[in-house]
């Protein structure tokens, strides 16, 4: 049997390394990229507002995490916007940072003087939007593509070419854009966009197909998650051949948000042993900036950054932990907190604990009771837990203790 499911602080499913499920990885890269949207796409969500010294903190926590590249903002919304990107660019980082820009020599021109490694150029690539959003002809948008890309490509700029809306675009509407701007004008490498989040796995393994088999440059991967498939599609994109991933820490972004950096990445490194430079161990950390930055609040289960994935109240599964604990933790969770940054398991008491928990949660606390004592207390604590309708705090169970001590 293939071991990469197993390793230090994690146990995953020995089925994602199954022969036959590596035939069906082929076009998956060895190697896949990270392009955080966080300073600019996720700034987008409505309500966040960060400030300059806030885009270089968390810029500088995305570089230390080992973030390939840095979507730093895009200079033409504000002056503030305009400098963010700019001092960004200045900080040293090994990240390479990128502007946003729409197809404008000016937003070109704005890009350079920020002194940026790259652009993500920006165009609808849908028909329909074009029309009605934009109420632009299909010549009109090709033009200023072709234009755009050829004098950012001329004036130094890596270009990265994003197709808004590609997944909704009828195949040769997009065909006829994108290859404009591969024959005409000029592109490093073609982002393809599921802006509304409207595509399925599996439909977007067939859409990267169809144009990577076309297009003769790297593929980038952007989608949203309206129906909570961000980062399942993020994955059969890279699956079926895309080498770098558009990603936000949290998931924070327009609408519904994005592919969430922390849940990718995980996914990429442990259940398809894609390499990957993000360290994880970084992860909470970079987590809890961006939620307290953005004051944008994770759920406590929200996976690998949640505030409570590594808790334990039920009493089965907390006894599977005492037995485990020291020997074998990977038995019990797909991989452990110190992979991610988070604090160590922890053992909570509550509605739904038993008596080996109980023990156990005593033990740590330093308070040694009978036997009597744990069937009292346990019973206690399960009313208490009811009625506060949480599990209880380590003093709680410390006050119970001495209450009931007391009452004799």
């Amino acid at each position: 049997m293939n071991e990469k499911h197993v390793g230090e602080g994690y146990f995953v499913s020995h089925y994602n390394f199954d022969e036959e499920v590596l035939r069906q990885l082929r076009d998956m890269p060895k190697r896949v990229y990270v392009h955080d949207v966080t300073l600019r796409d996720g700034e987008q969500q409505a309500g966040v507002a960060f400030r300059k010294a806030e885009k270089l903190e968390i810029a500088r926590a995305l570089d230390e995490a080992g973030v390939d590249r840095i979507e730093a903002g895009m200079p033409a919304v504000s002056q503030e916007d305009f400098e963010a990107v700019k001092e960004i660019a200045k900080l040293g980082l090994s990240s390479k940072v990128f502007a946003f820009s729409r197809c404008l020599r000016s937003d070109i021109d704005l890009a350079l003087k920020c002194d940026v490694d790259g652009v993500v150029v920006e165009i609808p690539s849908s028909d329909h939007l074009l029309r009605r959003a934009y109420r632009w002809d299909e010549e009109r948008a090709i033009q200023l593509a072709v234009d755009a890309t050829r004098y950012a490509h001329e004036h130094g700029l890596y270009v990265a070419f994003f197709t808004i809306d590609s997944t909704r675009a009828p195949f040769q509407t997009a065909w006829r854009l994108i290859n404009s701007v591969a024959t005409e004008g000029h592109m490093d490498s073609l982002v393809l966009v599921d802006t509304f989040g409207a595509c399925s796995p599996h439909a977007i393994a067939r859409f990267v197909s169809l144009f990577r088999s076309r297009v003769g440059k790297p593929l980038e991967i952007h989608v949203h998650n309206d129906f909570g498939l961000a980062v399942a599609n993020t994955v059969f994109a890279v699956v079926n051949g895309v080498e770098t991933v558009h990603v936000s820490v949290n998931g924070i972004g327009e609408r519904s948000g994005n592919a969430s950096l922390e849940q990718t990445v995980m996914a990429l490194k442990l259940l398809y042993g894609v390499e990957v430079n993000v360290r994880t161990e970084r992860l909470k950390k970079l987590s809890k900036l961006v939620e307290e930055l953005s004051r944008v609040k994770l759920e406590p289960q929200h996976p690998v950054v949640g505030d409570r994935i590594f808790h334990i109240e039920s009493g089965i599964v907390a006894g599977w932990w005492v037995n485990v604990e020291h020997e074998y933790p990977n038995e019990v969770f797909p991989f452990l907190p110190e992979l991610v940054g988070q604090p160590p398991v922890r053992v909570v008491i509550g509605k739904k604990s038993g008596r080996d928990s109980l023990r156990y949660k005593l033990q740590k606390l330093g308070i040694e009771v009978s036997e009597q004592e744990v069937d009292r207390l346990l019973t206690a604590i399960k009313s208490r837990a009811m009625l506060l309708k949480r599990d209880l705090t380590d003093e709680e169970v410390v006050e119970l203790v001495q209450r009931l001590r007391s009452a004799g």
